[in-house]
């Protein structure tokens, strides 16, 4: 898919020679024509009813993942596979909705109270029969504290009875809101109606475990001569920095129609040697694209690039518990000096858009708040900056000094050599050391909040504002940050409590504007999800939130 690029107004005062000369090292030129004829691939003619012998799927990864198990996850990179070893009782839809997993159907009178019905021949990978008992002892495990799920706040803020005093360790698990009728009927109480609840058990850390197998094994479980899981893939190999690999579950109620019969993970961290493996023909779908090669494999491979909107935001996070970013100052004068323009389609240049706020503009039910940041003009916004810094004292004798952490990623480091190359030609008086971590050690960096400041983003777990701002919720579980406002957690708790649409939109602006005046983070852009797929995949489709299942795809003759 092309993706027609917006061209910039280029101002002096910011495209100095610091900042140019990083854009030409970038390959950040002017935008192409989409529309010349010198721009469009030649089609490749494939039968797409015609499947390969060998319908065996290699993709990246992104990343080696943090672990396997489902209530200890915490990244997109982990979700990805976790969407095809395990089915949460409902799966996405490519239209950003929701469609039968586990569930075959369900039913609420009030969005307070919901009963699942499951399917009778759903099974685990090792024939015995998944049952409503397997999602009691599955939520009750994540909202356990003795799991330290990292995703343990997240069935609290879907207000399911009781889960947020069990969570602090008020409460017994016994008492969580979710009730076995019998083998195939879960009935779920919440403190007060949601009326996306279902929508948001989607997320992989709503998923069941095989309880039988955690007892035996412990942390040992996710080994793959242990591993039992119910998704459409068995786990069957796992080398860790190399591969892992997984094959079609023959358990799965749905086995007949799953076409792939081998899933071939690589955790390649670098989309520079992810992009040269797929243009060998090593990968079929590659995770990520360099941004410096996009205008070329828009140009060469056009039909192979695959950009979609996506309900996720770049930012940068301030540890807002020790200077200097304890200081809404500081934090809103480097907030103010990035040029979203520039980063959102001069380094960027996939169809990222500026952000000047957390929730994605393209969210249900959210209509983005003029904030006066957001109104005010990138020169506007520097002589601000300036002004908030010599406030706090910073100058050119004392400039403000601090690191910042991202994972190591060439897309993250040319954003952040972008950003500081920023702040020096509009402020001066700053000095950034930037320091990279792989991608286990970069989470728990910002899981301890030891950092100054980091790259983040937040990937929506559901298409509503709330999956956005609950993020900065003071007892949000991946509120590293550790921000920390009552009026803002107020007002998120009032929110979850309406349910007229529009007053609900009302509820969510306010609280982007609490964000903009306290700038616990730096929103910078709105992704888009891009992938490249040969043409001999078929049934890849993007969702808003890139909920893609291997079960949906195959392997065209070629």
């Amino acid at each position: 898919m092309l993706c027609n690029l917006p061209l910039i107004r280029r101002r002096a005062w910011h495209l100095g020679p610091l900042f140019t000369a990083f854009l030409a090292l970038a390959g950040c030129g002017a935008p192409s024509d989409p529309n010349s004829e010198a721009s469009k691939p030649a089609a490749v003619q494939l039968d797409p009813t015609r499947l390969a012998a060998d319908q065996t799927l290699v993709r990246g990864n992104g990343s080696e993942p943090e672990t396997l198990d489902p209530h200890k996850m915490s990244g997109v990179v982990e979700s990805g596979i976790l969407r095809d070893l395990m089915e949460t009782l409902v799966i996405a839809a490519p239209d950003g909705g929701v469609r039968p997993g586990v569930a075959e159907r369900w039913e609420t009178s009030d969005n307070q109270h919901y009963t699942f019905y499951l399917r009778e021949d759903a099974k685990w990978s090792n024939g015995e029969p998944v049952t409503a008992q397997d999602f009691v002892y599955a939520w009750r495990r994540v909202t356990d504290p003795a799991t330290a799920s990292k995703y343990a706040w997240y069935l609290a803020a879907g207000k399911l009875q009781n889960a947020k005093d069990i969570t602090e360790g008020k409460q017994p698990v016994e008492n969580l809101g979710v009730e076995a009728v019998d083998d195939h009927t879960l009935q779920v109480t919440l403190e007060a109606p949601v009326p996306y609840f279902v929508a948001m058990l989607v997320h992989a850390s709503t998923s069941p475990v095989h309880k039988a197998t955690i007892e035996k094994y412990g942390d040992q479980w996710t080994r793959v001569e242990n591993y039992v899981g119910n998704g459409a893939f068995k786990l069957s190999d796992w080398v860790v920095n190399e591969r892992i690999e997984y094959i079609k579950n023959e358990q799965y109620w749905d086995a007949d129609n799953v076409k792939l019969q081998k899933v071939r993970n690589l955790p390649i961290a670098s989309p520079n040697a992810e992009l040269k493996r797929y243009e060998a023909g090593e990968i079929d779908f590659a995770y990520q694209i360099p941004i410096e090669h996009i205008k070329r494999l828009q140009k060469e491979r056009g039909e192979e690039v695959k950009t979609t909107p996506y309900i996720a935001t770049y930012y940068y996070e301030f540890n807002t518990t020790a200077p200097p970013f304890n200081d809404p100052r500081v934090r809103k004068a480097l907030a103010y000096a990035i040029d979203r323009d520039i980063m959102a389609y001069k380094v960027m240049g996939r169809g990222e858009q500026p952000s000047f706020h957390l929730t994605p503009s393209i969210v249900q039910g959210f209509d983005a708040p003029p904030t006066p940041w957001s109104q005010m003009s990138q020169a506007e916004r520097v002589a601000k900056a300036k002004e908030l810094l010599a406030e706090v004292g910073y100058t050119e004798e004392n400039p403000l000094k601090f690191k910042l952490l991202y994972n190591t990623n060439e897309n993250h480091k040319k954003v952040a050599v972008a950003i500081t190359a920023m702040w020096k030609q509009a402020l001066g008086n700053v000095e950034v050391t930037l320091e990279n971590q792989e991608w286990k050690t970069y989470l728990d960096t910002r899981a301890n909040t030891n950092f100054d400041m980091a790259r983040a983003g937040w990937i929506g777990d559901y298409n509503e504002p709330s999956t956005m701002l609950k993020l900065l919720l003071s007892t949000g579980g991946s509120n590293y940050s550790k921000y920390n406002n009552p009026n803002y957690d107020q007002l998120m708790a009032v929110s979850s409590k309406e349910m007229d649409i529009d007053k609900r939109a009302a509820y969510y602006a306010q609280a982007e504007e609490i964000l903009a005046e306290d700038m616990p983070i730096a929103p910078i852009y709105q992704y888009v999800i891009q992938h490249m797929v040969k043409p001999h995949v078929g049934g890849y489709a993007a969702d808003p939130l890139d909920n893609y299942y291997s079960k949906d795809m195959w392997i065209i003759e070629h």
